[in-house]
């Protein structure tokens, strides 16, 4: 049996993956069964009433296709389709690593990333290119952080893009055949002061609380870009904040790295609504979570927004575990996603 491909063990992998559970607990409702490989748990068949069988791997569900899934995954080729297209995508240039720059014959290495950087100015957002959960986005102030970041991302993958940095409120809107089930805004993680405990202590506290609700983040209390965001706000681990100011610690807003969530599905002006729906019918895809930066409220119509990504496998693991109201939404979600799987 060839194991996940992932670096956490069998455990923590049957940990991160809610699809499977919850298609099992849901499947029954519409007269279907789920079968699922025992020794992961994150991989299964849907056996319909009908007769037709769907399949998934974590959260990669049979309901796009391949090339759009694809295309979804590489965020420099998505970019590249949703500008022709007239949507507003972030500045940014894609770079290699030295390994990857022989094999494809490009001199788009690291002092080629620098030279982007002096012309486009500081700060700028260091990411891997088919990466996700905010794993290695890495906010860079000079040449130095940019290139230990890359050399960081280039660890592990061999493309990574370099982009401006966009200010506003970061929302993810869930989109599945034509409508919108679900959206929220996206919070980085912070804590907030009470006058008497060190900001280390209440990371910590933050953390261990994510572990005992069964929601581990993907973050350390040694974490750099902590350490750099509290240098930024003249402030180190011993400090103590006071009562009720809240710092932030992070400048990604996944949830996988500790953001937190604030439900907005009710509450989307149409532009916004119509945006999403007609951005994932042109790229292809049934299901889609569009993640939009926008320069003011998602329930006005606010003139200026950017396209930050797409995800054409929304994983809503880290939502789940924020309360009973996300667990419920959730639930409702994936037994629409079982309807259209049975089409």
């Amino acid at each position: 049996m060839l194991a996940p491909k992932t670096n956490t063990n069998m455990k923590s992998s049957k940990l991160s993956s809610i699809v499977a559970p919850l298609f099992k607990k849901l499947a029954p409702r519409i007269g279907a069964r789920v079968i699922i490989e025992p020794e992961w748990g994150i991989a299964g068949q849907i056996i319909f009433k009908n007769g037709k069988k769907r399949y998934f791997r974590y959260s990669s569900l049979d309901l796009n296709t391949l090339g759009a899934s694809e295309i979804a995954k590489d965020k420099d080729y998505a970019n590249f389709f949703m500008k022709k297209m007239g949507y507003p995508t972030i500045i940014g240039d894609t770079f290699f690593s030295d390994y990857w720059c022989e094999v494809i014959g490009s001199h788009k290495n690291i002092k080629a990333a620098e030279k982007y950087a002096k012309k486009i100015g500081f700060p700028l957002i260091a990411k891997p290119n088919s990466g996700s959960q905010g794993m290695n986005v890495i906010k860079v102030n000079n040449l130095a952080e940019l290139k230990k970041a890359l050399s960081k991302i280039f660890a592990h993958d061999n493309i990574a893009l370099v982009q401006k940095i966009v200010s506003g409120h970061d929302y993810r809107l869930v989109v599945l055949d034509g409508k919108i089930i679900s959206a929220y805004e996206r919070l980085p993680f912070s804590v907030t002061g009470d006058g008497r405990t060190r900001v280390k202590d209440l990371i910590k506290a933050k953390l261990d609380y994510f572990i005992k609700i069964k929601r581990p983040a993907r973050l350390k209390l040694e974490d750099k870009r902590l350490l750099n965001n509290l240098k930024l706000q003249k402030l180190k681990l011993n400090s103590v904040i006071k009562a009720g100011k809240k710092v932030v610690l992070l400048d990604n807003a996944n949830l996988s790295t500790g953001g937190e969530s604030i439900e907005v599905t009710e509450k989307i002006h149409p532009k916004f609504k119509k945006l999403a729906i007609k951005l994932t019918q042109d790229m292809g895809l049934r299901l889609c979570g569009v993640d939009l930066m926008i320069a003011g409220d998602i329930s006005q119509d606010t003139k200026k927004y950017w396209v930050i990504e797409i995800n054409s496998a929304p994983g809503l693991d880290h939502y789940i575990k924020m309360g009973a109201k996300q667990q419920k939404i959730v639930e409702k979600l994936y037994l629409q996603v079982l309807k259209s799987l049975a089409k």
